[in-house]
């Protein structure tokens, strides 16, 4: 299972959930039948039975934690509301927190690298830079912010 291919699924998700108010299942079903109906891009799932349990997984557990993770990064949006980023934006930003604080199975660098590369794929062109400027703050701290979570 590719994990970039899987980040990209998690993010539209969340995407849909927030757009479209329909659970994680739901929205990862729909995405991985999609992709694998049209597979424009020519992308091969080869393991789907992982790829959806694991986007899933991710999926749900960033859209749990979603209350927190907002709060965590209204310390690090400097002159930025949640409220008014992009929703694409959000949801890279929302999945990165979560892979760093919530998980140990993935290295803090590891996500703040994988989130630039989805926000310079799905954002705008300034979407990388303000990516990396906001988890950057972060990943100087997720040891401590682990520590007050827990």
């Amino acid at each position: 299972m590719k994990r970039r291919l899987a980040r990209e699924i998690a993010v539209q998700s969340l995407y849909q959930m927030e757009m479209n108010e329909v659970g994680a299942a739901e929205a990862v079903n729909m995405l991985i039948n999609e992709a694998a109906d049209e597979n424009e891009t020519e992308v091969v799932i080869h393991d789907a039975d992982v790829m959806r349990s694991y986007v899933t997984e991710i999926v749900q557990g960033a859209w749990n934690h979603k209350e927190a993770i907002d709060g965590l990064l209204v310390d690090y949006l400097k002159g930025w509301q949640i409220s008014r980023l992009s929703r694409v934006d959000r949801q890279i930003l929302r999945l990165a927190t979560y892979e760093m604080v919530f998980r140990d199975d993935v290295p803090a660098k590891v996500s703040v690298n994988e989130a630039i590369e989805l926000s310079k794929h799905f954002g705008t062109d300034e979407s990388g830079k303000f990516v990396n400027g906001v988890l950057g703050r972060m990943i100087q701290e997720v040891s401590t912010i682990k520590e007050k979570l827990s």
